[in-house]
């Protein structure tokens, strides 16, 4: 089965996302700090830390994805109980912003968002408890 590349790729793709929204929000952050805008009078400067520490937030979280997804293809096993938890996580919130993202962005950025959430599901569906590889010898469960 191709465990290994589809965990291999969905990790790669995390880690590109994650640069992309730590730049993102770096460049939200310039724009709100260069006009000086403020939301219903809220402090400029709050704002602009509030951007950034969005954006360093949700790059380390994906980064950790990415790493919880690179470890379950070097070790071919799956992924212990709290990095399940974080990859379902992830993808729960990959589908809510990619149905988001139909409206304010496009279907092309829906079509990314869906992509990414497809190769989070199929790293946790190759790696369950079903797909594991029987040792020798043992008759495959029906």
């Amino acid at each position: 089965m191709a465990r290994r590349p589809i965990a291999i790729v969905a990790a790669l793709v995390l880690v590109v996302e994650a640069v992309g929204i730590v730049v993102l929000n770096a460049v939200m952050a310039r724009f709100v700090e260069a006009q000086s805008m403020s939301l219903d009078g809220l402090d400029p400067d709050a704002m602009v830390t509030g951007t950034w520490a969005l954006g360093i937030v949700s790059g380390v979280l994906l980064a950790l994805c990415a790493t919880v997804a690179l470890v379950a293809a070097v070790r071919d096993r799956r992924p212990g109980r709290a990095g399940r938890a974080l990859l379902i996580g992830c993808a729960v919130i990959h589908g809510l912003l990619g149905a988001v993202t139909v409206g304010l962005v496009g279907w092309g950025a829906f079509a990314f968002m869906m992509v990414v959430l497809g190769l989070i599901v199929l790293t946790l569906v190759a790696y369950s408890p079903s797909g594991d590889a029987t040792p020798e010898g043992e008759p495959t469960p029906a």
